[in-house]
């Protein structure tokens, strides 16, 4: 049956969710995204097509081709997260991005090219947005049964303490997210994907892993992180390290900005910014740095060998660390595939 089913990844990125559907043994035709930064590492880990486009501007038409005619035609999509994000914007700032209105594009494509399959992931604040219930409305306009749920990452197989919303749709029957695979006693810790990774200093590389590369700190950073337990906050530093906003009531609520890891628990949400130690919580737990871009890719669940350096374009961090904090954990693109697979044994057997 899986010869039988194919994909076409919206908003691909540098290929988690790609990567993950081809785990669980869905072929995927190819990849669609605005940023060609992202052809490289995408084309590169999966030997999947890279098209350089526009999700608001290409036709349903030159979708639709993608497909092997016959196959049952599967689309996934995880719109740019950034517009739905409590924090990203405000109210004001929400409505004005033009990202705003990426869904209602999905949305549209979806009802032109009628996939059997459909999938959505983004940040969980979305689901109590107008557009996203817009969307779930066009869906069930289209004669597609619609299952969406809140995931706690880790329960699958994902070292962070990240919540996500998934949705799957089907025009075949119902369909519904595969059972938690992990638990709180068995949930993935940092030390399980980054503990045995060499020792490097900030603002060095490995010389067997090129992303394995640290930024280097300041002076004043080193002395902070120095200070700075495994799962505390700058309040265990002294007084003369404190930022002017640690200082401030404001400040006084973001508790992990500056922080370190703890081996044995989950990491934050890998951002975009993953690699600076001033964003969150992403110093390491015991090295006096911040995440190195090798280790945030491991906490994405991208495998040691996922290659995230285009050798045609100058070294760029901050780059490479948007490919790895933008992508879907790639075990949750795997736990959609098998998802989708679960769901056609069930309604064409």
């Amino acid at each position: 049956m899986e010869d039988s089913i194919s994909a076409v990844d919206l908003f691909c990125g540098a290929g988690g969710m790609t990567r993950g559907l081809l785990d669980a043994g869905i072929r995927v035709n190819a990849g669609i995204d605005i940023d060609g930064t992202c052809r490289y590492p995408y084309e590169t880990n999966n030997g999947v097509k890279f098209i350089e486009d526009n999700i608001t501007t290409i036709s349903g038409d030159t979708i639709s081709n993608l497909y092997p005619k016959d196959h049952i035609k599967v689309l996934v999509g995880c719109a740019p997260c950034q517009p739905f994000s409590s924090q990203a914007h405000t109210k004001k700032d929400r409505e004005k991005d033009e990202k705003w209105g990426i869904l209602y594009s999905f949305g549209s494509l979806i009802e032109e090219i009628l996939p059997e399959i459909v999938s959505m992931e983004n940040v969980n604040y979305l689901q109590s947005k107008d557009v996203f219930r817009d969307f779930v409305d066009t869906l069930e306009e289209s004669d597609y049964h619609v299952f969406w749920k809140s995931i706690y990452c880790p329960y699958y197989g994902v070292p962070q303490t990240r919540r996500r919303l998934v949705l799957l749709a089907s025009r075949l029957g119902k369909i519904e997210l595969i059972p938690y695979t992990h638990n709180k006693d068995n949930a993935p810790t940092v030390r399980d994907y980054i503990g045995d990774l060499e020792l490097i200093k900030d603002g060095k590389t490995s010389l067997n892993d090129p992303l394995h590369r640290a930024c280097e700190f300041s002076e004043m950073n080193k002395r902070r992180i120095r200070q700075s337990k495994p799962g505390g906050t700058w309040k265990d530093w002294d007084e003369e390290l404190l930022l002017p906003c640690h200082k401030k009531d404001t400040g006084k609520s973001y508790a992990s900005v500056y922080g370190r890891m703890e081996w044995d628990s989950q990491a934050p949400t890998i951002t975009t910014q993953f690699y600076r130690y001033g964003t969150g919580r992403f110093g390491h737990p015991e090295q006096d740095r911040a995440l190195s871009l090798r280790e945030g890719a491991l906490l994405q669940r991208f495998k040691s060998d996922y290659d995230l350096i285009d050798p045609e374009l100058n070294f760029s961090i901050r780059r490479i660390g948007m490919h790895i904090g933008n992508a879907v954990p790639v075990v949750i693109g795997e736990v959609v595939g098998l998802s989708i697979i679960e769901h056609l044994r069930c309604v064409l057997t």
